[in-house]
């Protein structure tokens, strides 16, 4: 059954969550009296499209419904989950609440984006406190994991933990927040850079893209992948943590930076600020800035990912928590499932030639482990290496394709797999990947017959596929020109 959530307040956060609802397979109703509200979450919602898919090496669950109302009461009657992203003034969010809680389901989790106001700040003047909780997420919604979690005291631990569930279901990381307090965790860190960053501005001591060099190219990549106190505990050497804060920890004394006054924001820095930001990267609109970021934030969680580590081990074990088919071997059988990320493409727009080969290696991998040569069999001195493989090009695939590996077993011969992958975006043939591989122990680095019960499943398998008629492009050699011509696409 699908599940659905309402968004009210549909600018740059509220975009973002029914993105990330709607991309997860949740049916998402807009409430926003903006009329360029449905113009701009379209844009949001295109972008997310366009990059959330490349996250994950699994198919993607099918996308819900998405749709715009002109009455709060209609958006939220029924909706499982409500998100509230209104601008942050506290008596606007208290009336919209009020609103809320007179059509919302009683049961409906009430989730507030604010980046500084408290739980019991917006319960206030609600008729149900128990409903309302903090969920503050962090832009872009649809690629950043990272949400967090305030209750009060009003919030029964029963609703927290179910609100914790709903956002680990959309990909989410929960970050359950100790204590009310303003501004929470992660935006008091960011005040406190981007407080000192106004003074180096004010000051004349760096400008918005030394400060943003300083970032990026220094700390901010540590920060990406360790945050802040594993970083410092590899700087404090063999000793750790502890020689750290002992060999730097005197210098917090020293009057190095300004984190409790603030500059006053006049004209004249207001003006130095944008001048010198337009300076920067106005040569790019806002909405290709948007792609921009998105593209480096999806390579950069690639990375972690194949690391397992940071946002990366998120991600990975985001897709752990989704089971995979048991498949049936009387048919080809379904060993890749995905969308083609943004950096698979190439100069010329589509998948890269190299990319093919990773996806097919990808479903030989699968193939493996469900015949049982998995991590723990590969442990024991048994695996199989590719001996040759021979890759047809035959339609283009471009950055959020929806692509399939079908994967035919055409031998199982004593040390010998034999398999035939074809890749589909719908019914469309993209290319075919024909791989013979050997039973290697890795002890002595040679050929040897795999063990039980491999080899069973293998045989199994073989059996099955053998009775399948065989794919076209079966041993085909290196093309002619003529044959390539007549291929499609």
């Amino acid at each position: 059954m699908t599940r659905t959530a309402a968004i009210i307040g549909g600018g740059v956060i509220g975009g973002g969550w029914a993105a990330r609802f709607l991309l997860m397979g949740w049916d998402v109703r807009v409430f926003d009296p903006d009329p360029q509200a449905e113009a701009h979450i379209a844009r949001v919602i295109d972008n997310a499209r366009r990059a959330l898919p490349g996250l994950t090496d699994r198919m993607m669950p099918p996308e819900g419904r998405l749709s715009f109302h002109a009455a709060l009461s209609d958006a939220v009657a029924g909706a499982e989950w409500v998100q509230e992203s209104v601008p942050e003034r506290l008596e606007l969010k208290r009336k919209i609440y009020q609103k809320l809680q007179a059509h919302a389901d009683p049961d409906a989790v009430l989730a507030s984006s604010t980046s500084g106001f408290t739980p019991s700040d917006l319960q206030g003047c609600a008729t149900t406190p128990a409903q309302i909780i903090v969920a503050h997420p962090f832009n872009p919604v649809y690629l950043l994991p990272l949400v967090e979690v305030v209750a009060s005291p009003a919030n029964p631990p029963e609703l927290v933990d179910r609100a914790q569930a709903v956002l680990r279901d959309i990909g989410m990381h929960p970050l359950l927040v100790r204590a009310e307090i303003d501004a929470h965790i992660a935006d008091r860190l960011l005040e406190a850079v981007w407080r000192e960053a106004l003074w180096l501005v004010r000051d004349g001591v760096a400008t918005t893209a030394e400060i943003d060099d300083a970032i990026r190219l220094g700390f901010g990549l540590r920060w990406a992948q360790m945050g802040l106190f594993e970083t410092y505990r590899i700087a404090g050497g063999d000793a750790g943590m502890r020689h750290f804060v002992s060999q730097f920890g005197p210098a917090l004394k020293w009057p190095w930076s300004k984190l409790t006054d603030v500059p006053e924001l006049d004209d004249a820095l207001i003006d130095r600020i944008a001048d010198q930001s337009d300076a920067q990267s106005g040569a790019h609109s806002v909405a290709e800035l948007e792609q921009i970021r998105d593209t480096n934030l999806v390579a950069m969680m690639r990375a972690l990912k194949w690391a397992d580590w940071g946002a990366g081990a998120h991600l990975n074990a985001v897709e752990a928590m989704r089971p995979s088919a048991q498949p049936d071997i009387t048919r080809p059988i379904v060993t890749v499932a995905r969308a083609v990320p943004l950096d698979w493409t190439d100069y010329n727009g589509h998948m890269t030639e190299s990319r093919y080969l990773y996806a097919f290696a990808d479903a030989t991998d699968r193939f493996m482990e469900l015949i049982g040569c998995d991590a723990e069999y590969i442990a024991k001195g048994g695996s199989f290496f590719t001996a040759e493989t021979h890759i047809r090009h035959l339609a283009e695939a471009h950055a959020g394709t929806a692509i399939r590996v079908e994967t035919t077993c055409l031998g199982a011969e004593g040390k010998k797999m034999h398999l035939f992958h074809q890749m589909f975006a719908g019914d469309v043939l993209l290319a075919t990947g024909e791989h013979l591989l050997l039973h290697v122990s890795l002890e002595t680095r040679r050929a040897a017959p795999p063990r039980a019960p491999v080899d069973e499943r293998l045989q199994a398998i073989a059996v099955a596929h053998a009775k399948l008629p065989r794919p076209e492009g079966v041993g085909r050699a290196v093309a002619s020109v003529g044959d390539i011509a007549a291929q499609p696409g």
